[in-house]
């Protein structure tokens, strides 16, 4: 076990105390910056850095930032929210350590989705079935992973396959 503990500190951004958004800080017992790039090869970092060493993350369309001694994750609803994501993280922190000879380190962020791909493939028409102000706003959502194909009712079938092949080249965390 590479992680065994972490002191959570939660609070609200500086810049506007009347977000309601939480912030949340995890001050770590044990430095983790060996384990990042294998953690990168697992979930599909957003940006990585070798020095120092450092893992960012867009878990539905919420940041980590992984270093060595401290977690920082943004815009939280609740800080039972924090707590189930630390034990996420705890856990493929863990599991990512003790199966790290059976996986190869990536020391490159991972191929994202483009806008203009999924853009294609929606019907554009701006209907707001799917409850956002438009399709590009819609298709943003999808290439973060917190929309997919079936949120979109005017999807035809056809594109609707295409977006899932698509999206299938890419890793997206749950």
């Amino acid at each position: 076990m590479l992680l065994k503990n972490f002191t959570k500190e939660i609070f609200r951004p500086d810049c506007n105390p009347q977000f309601q958004s939480l912030h949340c800080f995890a001050h770590l017992s044990e430095d983790i910056g060996e384990v990042l790039p294998y953690l990168n090869t697992r979930l599909g970092g957003t940006q990585y850095t070798e020095e120092p060493p450092s893992l960012m993350l867009q878990v539905q369309g919420q940041l980590i930032a992984l270093h060595p001694k401290k977690i920082a994750i943004n815009a939280l609803k609740s800080e039972e929210d924090a707590d189930k994501i630390l034990a996420w993280l705890k856990n493929e922190i863990n599991e990512t350590w003790e199966n790290r000879n059976s996986i190869i380190p990536s020391f490159k962020a991972a191929e994202k989705p483009k806008l203009i791909e999924v853009l294609k493939l929606l019907p554009k028409s701006n209907c707001k079935k799917c409850n956002q102000a438009t399709c590009t706003v819609f298709a943003s959502l999808v290439m973060q992973g917190v929309k997919s194909a079936e949120d979109c009712p005017e999807l035809t079938e056809v594109n609707r396959r295409k977006l899932h092949e698509y999206l299938g080249n890419f890793v997206f965390l749950d």
